[in-house]
């Protein structure tokens, strides 16, 4: 199975820190998921205990066979990038799984104050199916399988990405790059 990241990092991506980070954490995942939303606690973790020393991305990977709200989730936060507010949907988003149905997807865009009209033209727009199509193909080609999946500087990471296992695991990647 394939274990490197295929596709590499570009300003279509959604991208947290600074990207000359010895670290770079990518993320494959899904709205709906619950492993996804607990992942989603353990980033916020990660990204305030290791600062300047990680850069996180965020790709789209909606298991739309499961989670039929997962896929409406992703063209909400893509919508909401297009007003440079996708950081800002994604928090909504998991922070409220259990309600991503369209009206809730609007009452979230409203709540971040983004242009309605616009909002609601971009939500229906072919490029942000194109995009999210596009992360889907590139998590499949790079061997994603199922949400969440993490990549540590382009290598699969199988670890143990709950309570502090992968904090651990990216310190000591820090500390031995320091070296």
């Amino acid at each position: 199975m394939n274990t490197q990241l295929k596709n590499a990092i570009t300003q279509r991506d959604h991208i947290q820190g600074i990207r000359a980070a010895p670290l770079e954490l990518v993320e494959y995942g899904d709205y709906q998921c619950s492993s996804c939303s607990e992942s989603y606690v353990v980033v916020k973790e990660v990204l305030r205990e290791l600062g300047k020393d990680i850069v996180f991305i965020f790709r789209n990977f909606p298991l739309i066979e499961i989670h039929p709200f997962a896929y409406g989730a992703a063209l909400a936060a893509e919508a909401a990038a297009l007003q440079n507010k996708f950081w800002e949907m994604y928090n909504l988003l998991y922070q409220n799984q259990a309600h991503l149905s369209g009206p809730y997807l609007f009452a979230y865009a409203e709540t971040i104050g983004l242009d309605m009209d616009q909002f609601r033209r971009d939500i229906q727009s072919k490029s942000l199916v194109s995009k999210i199509e596009a992360d889907v193909e590139g998590g499949l080609k790079s061997g994603v399988s199922g949400t969440p999946s993490f990549y540590i500087n382009g290598e699969k990471y199988d670890g143990d990405w709950d309570s502090d296992g992968l904090i651990q695991y990216l310190k000591k990647l820090v500390r031995s790059a320091v070296k």
